[in-house]
């Protein structure tokens, strides 16, 4: 029998990983508490300020875009955009995914779900209000927020971050995007497509710069052709008069201005973990981050991490792979070890730029012989079609079992065409088995067949040529 507060499980933050295992484990029959903020919250970060609304505000951005696009044909007409009516076709999709992630639905599905802060008050007690809760095991997926930009004279000026620019009503005449990673590229490119004059600033050299530089290139000639500015290698000094942003370049130390009416802040991302009391579940940090081992593994045995809050790459299906180790390693005997070594990630701006699997750093710290295939969509025929051919691909080999270990795709739909590419890595295929692939033609994803048709055109020296030669007489 269970006391009222005795769980197997306790789950703080309702985003994606918490709700996966809790939604496992309930379903499983076991006792589960699930624990948020409020009840907006639920559903994390990506439901309600990331990866739901940011990608139907590009959606709507992309089909402005297109339609601005046919004034070639002789189709005049294009008004200004009504920001608020594209606000509440994103609101509209952030509730009619809410209808199957909110309290009322998992209270339905048998958890307990306890609105309000958590903290830690024991090994295995967390207290919510003035009631506190023992837990079996505890999982922490808490998320992270926008990192705040703190300089003098920002309190002056309209300032915005992935958790509020959705609620923007007035489409910015100048918009400044602080920051040129994923975030800031991804909801910049799309107001520069919605009309707004946008300017980006990065204390980096280039944008996207944990992407391959050449790949990252590619966007970033589209973007100035959209009509981007870019002011890299400098940092903000201050903010003049709520609208005018001092900034100064790292190398010449030489002060610039860059004038605005909204600023779109997306310098990082802070973790949520200074109000859940570490300390008293003998929970150690360092450095701001919690201590974590390869198993998502606390310092408290019986306390995980899932998703952001465990460190490494923020994004929701991180927390899904975290949710899957964490849940295997619960009822398995044969524990397994968090790995990216098959992870990929796409940046959904125009055009899309997609990762995948061990990057050519990566494969020769450890070693590993590999061979590159590269190719370009200039020649594709789906590519000349759609006006897409500033496309490129390079995929990694292993030099002796061609099983693909990773690889990188700038393109128009580039985070769907890499899909079977990950499916060929994740279940280690060899190249072999997509060139001998029959795609209807003119698909998109011939362009895969194409890749591996370059590679194996090369390797077709003058003995195998004599070879077919004489097998061609007999």
């Amino acid at each position: 029998m269970y006391s009222k507060n005795m769980y197997d499980i306790i789950i703080i933050g309702a985003g994606s990983g918490g709700l996966n295992i809790a939604v496992f484990m309930v379903k499983s029959g076991f006792r589960v508490l699930l624990i948020d903020t409020d009840e907006k919250n639920i559903g994390g970060d990506c439901l309600n300020r990331g990866c739901v609304p940011s990608k139907s505000f590009i959606h709507i951005a992309r089909e402005v875009a297109t339609a601005r696009n046919v004034e070639k044909y002789g189709i005049v007409g294009m008004g200004h955009v009504d920001l608020s009516s594209v606000m509440k076709e994103v609101h509209q999709k952030i509730e009619l995914i809410r209808t199957h992630e909110n309290v009322e639905y998992f209270r339905n599905m048998g958890m307990d779900v306890v609105l309000g802060k958590a903290s830690f008050v024991g090994k295995q007690d967390v207290k919510v209000g003035d009631t506190v809760y023992q837990g079996k095991k505890i999982v922490i997926a808490t998320g992270s927020r926008p990192r705040q930009l703190v300089v003098e004279g920002v309190e002056k000026a309209h300032m915005v971050t992935n958790e509020n620019v959705f609620e923007l009503a007035v489409l910015p005449k100048q918009l400044v995007v602080i920051g040129v990673g994923p975030i800031g590229i991804e909801l910049g490119q799309a107001f520069l497509m919605l009309g707004s004059s946008v300017t980006f600033v990065g204390n980096e050299s280039r944008i996207l710069p944990r992407e391959r530089e050449e790949y990252a290139d590619v966007l970033y000639k589209k973007m100035i052709q959209q009509g981007a500015k870019f002011v890299f290698m400098s940092d903000i000094v201050r903010i003049n008069n709520g609208t005018t942003l001092v900034i100064k370049n790292k190398n010449t130390q030489k002060e610039s201005f860059v004038f605005f009416d909204t600023a779109l802040v997306a310098i990082g991302r802070q973790l949520t973990i200074d109000t859940l009391g570490l300390e008293h579940a003998g929970i150690e940090t360092e450095k701001g981050k919690i201590v974590v081992n390869e198993y998502l593994q606390t310092t408290n045995k019986n306390v995980y991490l899932c998703g952001d809050i465990a460190g490494g790459y923020q994004f929701t299906h991180a927390a899904e792979l975290h949710a899957t180790v964490l849940l295997n390693n619960f009822f398995n005997p044969f524990k397994k070890k968090l790995s990216y070594d098959t992870f990929s990630w796409v940046t959904y701006t125009t055009p899309e730029l997609a990762t995948f699997g061990l990057t050519e750093e990566e494969l020769t710290k450890r070693g590993i012989m590999y061979e590159k295939m590269v190719t370009s969509f200039v020649d594709d025929d789906r590519a000349i079609t759609s006006e897409t051919v500033e496309g490129k691909s390079e995929v990694y080999v292993d030099s002796r079992s061609k099983v693909i270990l990773g690889g990188t795709m700038v393109a128009h739909n580039a985070g769907e065409l890499i899909q079977e590419l990950v499916l060929a890595m994740s279940a280690r295929l060899s190249i072999r088995e997509l060139f001998n692939k029959i795609y209807p033609y003119p698909t998109a994803t011939r362009i895969n067949k194409k890749l591996v048709s370059d590679y194996f055109k090369k390797s077709f020296t003058e003995g195998k040529k004599r070879i077919l030669r004489i097998l061609y007489k007999v």
